[in-house]
C-alpha cells in the first residue's frame, strides 16, 4: 500500500476512534462482536483495511467461513491494532447503537473518496472474502492453538 494513503486510512481509524470514545459505548468483552452468524452480522472492510490488517495479523487457518473472525480467540482479539472500521464501531450496548450508522456512513464515504483520490478502485466485502483471498500463510494445523496469547480486549464487529 502507498505510504501516503495507509497513512490516511490510518487518520480515518483515529477519527473513527475519536467518535467512539466520545460516545463512551459500553463493551462487555462478550465475543459476541466476532460470532458472526451466531449474533445475525457481518464485518464487511475495504481492501484499504484487509491490506492494514493482513500486514501484521496473527497467522490464521483457511478457508476462513462468514462465521466467525479467526483473529478471536478466548473472546479476545489478536489483531486489535489493526482491526477494520467495523470492529472500532460495534459494541453490543443498546445506547450506543443509534450513533454507529453514522459513525460508519463517514468513514466509509471517506475511504470511498481516498479511493477516487489514490485511483485504487474501490472493493468491499466481508472479511472472510479477503483472508481466503489472502496469499498470507497460514496456521500449520487448521487451527489458531498457536496464536500469541491475547492481551488486547475484544470490539465488536458490524
Amino acid at each position: 500500500m502507498n505510504p501516503e494513503l495507509r497513512e490516511r486510512v490510518l487518520a480515518v481509524y483515529a477519527d473513527v476512534d475519536a467518535a467512539v470514545a466520545a460516545a463512551r459505548p459500553r463493551c462487555d468483552a462478550s465475543g459476541r462482536c466476532c460470532r458472526f452468524t451466531e449474533y445475525g452480522h457481518t464485518l464487511f472492510l475495504s481492501q484499504f483495511e484487509a491490506d492494514i490488517l493482513l500486514e501484521s495479523a496473527p497467522p490464521f487457518a483457511k478457508p476462513v467461513t462468514r462465521d466467525g473472525c479467526p483473529f478471536q480467540v478466548n473472546n479476545l482479539c489478536t489483531a486489535r491494532d489493526e482491526r477494520p472500521i467495523g470492529c472500532r464501531i460495534y459494541f453490543c450496548d443498546k445506547e450506543f447503537q443509534e450513533q454507529q450508522g453514522p459513525i460508519t456512513e463517514r468513514a466509509v464515504a471517506e475511504l470511498k473518496r481516498l479511493a477516487d483520490e489514490f485511483g485504487t478502485g474501490w472493493k468491499y466485502a466481508p472479511l472472510h472474502v479477503f483472508l481466503n483471498e489472502s496469499s498470507r500463510p497460514q496456521d500449520g494445523d487448521g487451527s489458531n492453538a498457536d496464536a500469541p496469547a491475547p492481551s488486547r480486549m475484544s470490539l465488536p464487529v458490524l
